[in-house]
This record gives structure tokens, C-alpha cells and sequence, in this order.
């Protein structure tokens, strides 16, 4: 196995942490930011405001992504299974 093609796992294997990742994580940035101009014009500052939409928005995010990650991660996997013989076992 030469270091270029390590690399190149590698490197699938972060983009694919990234894309499992995004949707999570923009959701909770968005509900987050929402919340924040919310505490902003009504003047509210209770800190605890915000765990509970997000944890929220979060969980039905992934409730709403979980087929299409669940097919990206079974694709990559079927991927990296069909290039092991190609990695040359010792």
C-alpha cells in the first residue's frame, strides 16, 4: 500500500465524517442563531433556552437524514471493502 493511496482514504474518510456531520450541525447553528435574535428582542436571557430546541432540532434532523447517511455509509463502506484485496496484505 503506497502512502499516496492512505492519503486518499484518508481524505474520503474525513469528507464523509463532514457530510455525516453538516446537517446536524447546521441545523443546530441556524437554531441556534434563531434563539439568539429571540433572547435579543424580548430581552429574555435565561441560558437553558437553548439546549432544549436544539436537542430538538438536532434529533428530528437526524431522524429526517438517517436513510440518506445510512446509504452514504454503506457506500463507503462497500468501497473500502472492494479495494482491500487491491491493498496487498503485507
Amino acid at each position: 500500500m503506497t502512502p499516496e493511496m492512505v492519503v486518499d482514504i484518508a481524505r474520503r474518510a474525513l469528507e464523509m465524517v463532514l457530510m455525516m456531520a453538516a446537517p446536524m450541525l447546521l441545523v443546530a447553528l441556524f437554531v441556534g442563531l434563531f434563539i439568539s435574535v429571540f433572547q435579543a428582542a424580548t430581552q429574555i436571557q435565561e441560558q437553558t433556552l437553548t439546549f432544549i430546541p436544539k436537542i430538538v432540532a438536532v434529533f428530528v434532523t437526524l431522524l429526517f437524514a438517517a436513510p440518506w447517511m445510512m446509504q452514504k455509509l454503506i457506500a463507503f463502506t462497500k468501497g473500502i471493502y472492494g479495494i482491500l484485496p487491491s491493498l496487498g496484505g503485507g
